[in-house]
């Protein structure tokens, strides 16, 4: 039996600009958020990543943060090892296993279908994501233009424990 996590995942980037604040107060309360910000200099993701946290406080939010340094509020980390949560992502069945050996608790496999954030990549396909996650013992979050009717119509039934997104959270005209 897999442990509880989030189902409902927003991963943040610098591109969704004021559109992140709107994206989180959409997520479902008890939903995840991998807080990114790579090109974000130290100082300023600093100071979003505060002002994400309080949001994820309020509305009982799990908060993981990619990258380094350690910041405060954080429930666990991406793709690095660490106390609290550790998140990983996964492209292929040899990475997802390695996610499971060096602790993750939530694997993202991606991308599963065409995505804005990574123009250009290969889709997975559902049938070929699925083949990844398949038989993971800890839970397999589908990632890469998904939002909630291809998870409901198309994912779930393949196991998958969940979504991420950007996009799917953001409101109209963003």
């Amino acid at each position: 039996m897999l442990a509880r996590h989030p189902d409902r995942w927003l991963m943040t980037d610098e591109r969704q600009g004021e559109a992140l604040w709107r994206a989180l107060e959409r997520l479902p309360r008890g939903g995840g958020i991998v807080f990114r910000h790579h090109a974000t200099p130290a100082r300023e993701r600093a100071r979003l990543f505060a002002r994400v946290a309080a949001v994820a406080r309020r509305r009982g939010l799990v908060l993981v943060r990619a990258g380094a340094p350690p910041l405060r509020g954080e429930s666990g980390r991406h793709a690095r090892r660490g106390s609290g949560l550790v998140t990983w992502p996964a492209h292929s069945r040899p990475e997802a296993i390695a996610a499971v050996r060096a602790g993750a608790a939530v694997v993202f496999v991606s991308p599963v279908f065409a995505t804005r954030s990574h123009p250009g990549a290969r889709a997975l396909g559902p049938l070929r994501a699925a083949a990844i996650a398949r038989g993971l013992p800890v839970a397999a979050v589908a990632l890469g233009g998904v939002d909630e009717r291809r998870y409901r119509r198309r994912l779930r039934a393949l196991g998958f424990a969940g979504y991420a997104a950007i996009d799917a959270w953001a409101g109209p005209g963003d």
